[in-house]
């Protein structure tokens, strides 16, 4: 289940790759504009208010993300869906799916669809983390082996720019693809580390979901135990380098 509370901690950092994503995007006046993985939707209604014409529509997974989206819904339509089965339609300009695909087995094959259904003049733009062999997962694997839960862990969920890049070309769109890595300075908290806190936004759903409650403080303790070496503090905050990987295709 995801907790829009804890997902929008850090809110600034998270949202800061959605706006480097999105201004590499040409379109002047899209007719429909779709969110992929949309969360909370704060950040698909700033593309309702790049595009007022256009009409925009997020869809995401959690029942619990979509309430919280369509509590203010701000002219955007939010809907309940799998992205694993969307399908662009003959008015999709611009698609949008920021930090939701490293969660969808076999997307890879699906942007190559997407670029094949989308009409001439449409715009698809994607971002997803890099960072699985940085310290925190290596650590989240380590640990979830420990307890017997790294069954429910990929190692590594995304590919390369490059890769991303050759399969879009290949499918008959001009690329942009690059890769940021964002030093995140978090508070420091003497209650918390910060990076487990980041964590338990995203990376540790699957193994919250797979411990009882005894379990998962189990987890979390020996877990935390192992961020403060690999991030420690200083000077009040906690350094955080996180790789991310985008692509923006042109149809």
């Amino acid at each position: 289940m995801w907790d829009p509370a804890v997902y929008r901690r850090f809110g600034n950092e998270r949202s800061r790759p959605f706006f480097d994503l999105t201004a590499r995007i040409g379109a002047d006046s899209p007719r429909t504009v779709v969110d992929l993985g949309c969360g909370p939707g704060e950040l698909t209604r700033t593309l309702a208010e790049r595009w007022p014409g256009a009409r925009v529509t997020g869809l995401d997974s959690s029942p619990e993300m979509i309430a919280k989206a369509s509590a203010a819904s701000g002219g955007v339509e939010f809907r309940l869906a799998d992205i694993a089965s969307w399908r662009p339609g003959p008015e999709t300009d611009v698609v949008v799916t920021n930090a939701a695909l490293q969660w969808v087995p076999g997307h890879q094959e699906m942007l190559s669809r997407w670029v094949a259904g989308l009409p001439g003049g449409a715009w698809l733009a994607m971002q997803v983390p890099g960072n699985f062999d940085a310290p925190s997962h290596r650590l989240l694997r380590e640990t979830a082996a420990e307890f017997g839960v790294d069954r429910v862990l990929r190692e590594s969920p995304v590919d390369e720019p490059v890769e991303y890049a050759e399969r879009l070309t290949a499918a008959g769109a001009t690329v942009d693809a690059w890769e940021t890595t964002y030093l995140h300075l978090l508070p420091a908290d003497d209650a918390e580390h910060p990076v487990l806190r980041w964590m338990e936004g995203t990376a540790l759903r699957p193994v919250r979901a797979a411990l009882d409650e005894p379990g998962w403080e189990r987890f979390r303790a020996a877990l935390r135990n192992r961020l403060v070496t690999a991030y420690p503090a200083g000077h009040g905050h906690v350094a955080f380098p996180f790789r991310r990987i985008f692509v923006v295709a042109a149809i």
